[in-house]
């Protein structure tokens, strides 16, 4: 038999083929029921003993570690989720992975399941057509699975079967009689695969084949399953890399865990395997390879969590000793929630609206800024404030700039209604708050040009001026308060209007006053329009923050 390009070419395009109906499958289900998964993972992690089962569900459900792996990183970067808490997931996620396993030996492998994916096109194609949101994305769910296991039915048929081309492969199964070093050398081919290919689904999927055809035995097969435990890791530490301290710290444990339980996995193998062929053979009456691996599996990862549970909070301090917290963390002229790789839509939401709340925080403290500018009267406090006025005005231009472009990647993606509206919300609302920092520029422009041209507020005009200040910073809290809501559709705006209602009915009461003035002999007109073009443009600021309470609530 012959083995060449054009047969390496079939296999990688099979795999190919697999992994494409594994990320439709996937992207399916967190579309049709994302939002409830974002539910289920914040309300139901309150210790890490639920918190592996919400790991095990949701992993489960979507069948890819890697997504329930990086929304738990992502939900530790926004605080929602607390590094036990999410320690408790990741190892839930662990044993959730199994079950894909267990799919493929028992349906790929037992059942020609190509002859029924054709079928399932007659579902999710209309499904697919359909208007209605929720009934297409499961039928991107039903088309990802069809081609899932077309994808395994031809990877199954371009891998070789050695049994009958013991010639063909004899160079690789050399490789198997090491003893203990071909077990670690595997082991780092299992997680090398499942680097590259960046699905430890799509790796396991190549080791059952290799197994079923017969190009491996199964204790060096079951070294490549601890390899690819290890290879899933590198999601999680990739997503974390654009993350926080903490984020990092989470990606980390998830990385311990998997590489601890290897560690004692590929020492107590050859006592461990026996075990679980015994038991599959007096339960189950079977020997079958793929079977016994997929068993090997899930005995592992839940034997590896029910031993490791009990270390979480060593797992913790170990996290946060090998990851430093730096002043980088603390610094506010920088986003914090999200970075440049762009995931799922209805998963990034969450990062998003967090990243909004921080936005509007930065831009909140403009308004003290100001006021303690407009009171300043020594020239170096005021050189100082008017520099760190016009930082904050680039740090808003900047945070703009990436929010946007960040959703921008995002929409590229098929996105649901809901989150269309969530994302379009944001993006309003960063256009207003880089407005904010835009108006406060310009007031600290017209101050630095009343000091340099000695011009003086009266005292009657400062004390307006701060009462003003004071609405607005009222304002502002319930912006703020808004914004770090966990769900806008719980968000009231009747604060906010009637605020905006104070702030508005202060400038007109200001306006009325300064205008009766202007044919007063003692009031200087130079200091009086600055003063008037201050309180104007204070009341815009006012303007621009019920824009962002009303781009909360969805009024786009």
């Amino acid at each position: 038999m012959e083995f060449g390009f054009w047969e390496v070419l079939q296999i990688l395009g099979s795999l190919a083929f697999f992994i494409y109906g594994m990320k439709l499958m996937s992207d399916g289900i967190q579309r049709a029921a994302g939002s409830q998964m974002r539910n289920i993972l914040r309300t139901m992690t309150k210790n890490r003993f639920l918190g592996v089962f919400t790991g095990f569900l949701i992993t489960a459900l979507v069948q890819s570690s890697s997504a329930t792996t990086v929304m738990t990183v992502s939900f530790v970067n926004a605080g929602l989720l607390s590094l036990v808490e999410s320690a408790g997931v990741m190892m839930g996620a662990n044993i959730g992975t199994t079950i894909t396993g267990w799919i493929i030996s028992l349906l790929g492998f037992k059942i020609k399941l190509s002859a029924y994916s054709i079928p399932l096109f007659a579902f999710a194609v209309p499904m697919l057509l359909s208007n209605k949101g929720k009934i297409k994305y499961w039928g991107e769910f039903l088309l990802g699975f069809a081609i899932l296991f077309m994808g395994l039915s031809l990877l199954k048929k371009a891998v070789p079967d050695l049994k009958g081309n013991p010639e063909a492969f004899a160079w690789l199964t050399s490789f198997a009689n090491w003893g203990f070093m071909s077990r670690i050398a595997f082991v780092f081919i299992g997680a090398l695969v499942t680097v590259i290919i960046q699905s430890s689904s799509a790796a396991m999927a190549v080791t059952l084949t290799m197994v079923a055809q017969g190009w491996l035995p199964l204790d060096i097969a079951a070294a490549m399953i601890l390899g690819e435990n290890i290879g899933t890791t590198i999601t999680a530490e990739l997503a974390s890399l654009v993350g926080n301290t903490s984020a990092k710290r989470s990606a980390r444990i998830h990385s311990m865990f998997n590489i601890i339980g290897v560690l004692w996995m590929v020492i107590l193998l050859p006592v461990f395997l026996p075990l679980v062929e015994k038991f599959m053979l007096t339960v189950f009456g079977s020997d079958d390879a793929p079977m016994t691996l997929a068993a090997f599996h899930t005995f592992f990862n839940l034997t590896n969590v029910i031993l490791m549970l009990g270390f979480v909070p060593f797992l913790v301090k170990a996290a946060v000793w090998s990851v430093k917290g730096s002043d980088e963390d603390d610094d506010e002229f920088r986003l914090k929630f999200i970075g440049s790789a762009a995931r799922t839509p209805e998963l990034a939401t969450v990062e998003l609206q967090k990243e909004a709340g921080h936005f509007g925080e930065v831009v909140s403290r403009m308004s003290g800024l100001t006021r303690d500018l407009l009171n300043a009267t020594e020239a170096k406090k005021q050189k100082k404030l008017l520099k760190k006025i016009k930082k904050y005005e680039k740090v808003s231009d900047r945070m703009e700039v990436e929010i946007t472009e960040y959703i921008t990647k995002l929409a590229d993606q098929e996105i649901t209604p809901k989150t269309s509206l969530r994302l379009r919300s944001v993006i309003n609302v960063c256009n207003d708050l880089e407005r904010i920092g835009d108006v406060y520029y310009q007031i600290s422009k017209t101050i630095e040009l009343k000091n340099e041209e000695n011009a003086y507020f009266t005292p009657k005009q400062r004390e307006n001026l701060n009462l003003l200040n004071d609405k607005i910073d009222e304002a502002f809290l319930v912006m703020v308060n808004n914004l770090n809501t966990p769900s806008y559709d719980s968000v009231s705006k009747a604060n906010a209007i009637s605020l905006e209602k104070e702030i508005n009915g202060i400038r007109n009461k200001l306006k009325e006053e300064h205008l009766d003035n202007l044919g007063k002999a003692d009031y200087n007109v130079k200091s009086a329009m600055i003063y008037n073009n201050i309180f104007h443009a204070l009341e815009k600021v006012g303007d621009h923050i019920i824009n962002v309470s009303e781009a909360v609530v969805g009024e786009i």
